[in-house]
Formats: C-alpha cells, sequence, structure tokens
C-alpha cells in the first residue's frame, strides 16, 4: 500500500467543505474524510490552511451567503439555512463580523435582484465563444479569394 501524504488528506477535506458547505456538515466530517481524529485534523488543518476548519467552512457559507444577498430576493431566514446555517441570530452577527454590515444592510447597497438583466445560457455560451475558431470549424475561403489575399500583406484582401 502506497502511503499518501497528509496534505492529500487536508485537500479532500477542504473539497468537502466547499462543495458541500449548505449541508449539515461539521469539523467531525471533515476529519472523517481526511481518515484523521478531530484534534489531529484540527492542527493539521490550521497549519496547512491559516485557519482552523470551522472558520474554514463558516467563511464558505458566508461568502455564498453574501453572493444570494446579491443576486436574489429571497428573505435573509431562508438563506441563512441555504446556507447550512441554523441560526439566525448567529448568521447575522457572523455576517456582520465578516461583512462589517448586517445582511439586510449589505443587501440595501446593491441594486435590487429584480432590476438584473437575466441572459439566457445559451446567448452567454454563444458571445462567450472565440470568434476565431481553431481545428478548421471555419469554412475556407473560395479558391479565387484565396490567392489574391495570400499576395496581400498582413492577408487583406484588395479592393
Amino acid at each position: 500500500m502506497a502511503f499518501v501524504l497528509p496534505a492529500r488528506h487536508l485537500l479532500r477535506a477542504r473539497d468537502l467543505a466547499d462543495a458541500r458547505y449548505a449541508d449539515p456538515l461539521g469539523v467531525d466530517d471533515m476529519a472523517r474524510a481526511a481518515g484523521l481524529s478531530r484534534g489531529h485534523f484540527s492542527r493539521e488543518f490550521r497549519r496547512a490552511f491559516g485557519e482552523s476548519p470551522h472558520a474554514y467552512l463558516l467563511t464558505r457559507r458566508l461568502e455564498r451567503a453574501a453572493a444570494m444577498l446579491r443576486t436574489t430576493d429571497r428573505p435573509v431566514t431562508e438563506i441563512c439555512l441555504a446556507v447550512g446555517l441554523q441560526s439566525l441570530g448567529s448568521f447575522t452577527t457572523s455576517f456582520t463580523r465578516t461583512h462589517g454590515m448586517s445582511p439586510r444592510a449589505y443587501r440595501a447597497a446593491f441594486p435590487p435582484a429584480a432590476m438584473q438583466a437575466r441572459v439566457p445560457a445559451c446567448i452567454v455560451r454563444a458571445y462567450g465563444r472565440p470568434r476565431h475558431r481553431t481545428f478548421r470549424e471555419e469554412p475556407a475561403p473560395p479558391p479565387g479569394l484565396r490567392s489574391a489575399a495570400s499576395a496581400q500583406p498582413d492577408g487583406e484582401a484588395p479592393e
């Protein structure tokens, strides 16, 4: 059996927190994903990432809550529960400590979500594609234009 570095285990636990922040996830679950005891995991996580596993998970939840406050009109209580927190009071306190204002004040600092234009995903994909395709997806110019274009500097066609 090959030896796996503890850092890989810690990354697995961090990825779990990033992916499942809205679930009832705790430090014990993250330690189990890393295959370490809770105490050892907490020490190693703090050493590797500069903050405790609990603080990391709370930060992910508060970041997602801030994004939801900016982009939706969902009630603050609903957002609190949607990001995996159970107490509105603790959510408000933590959010205020992190962002310097209450969730309601934070939302008021941005335009209402109803004022934001909703762009269909197909339009976003179409305009996000590169103009000049590779892999010969664009049709070749007609034979008459190809020789004239190659004779001009910078590939410009004659007028």
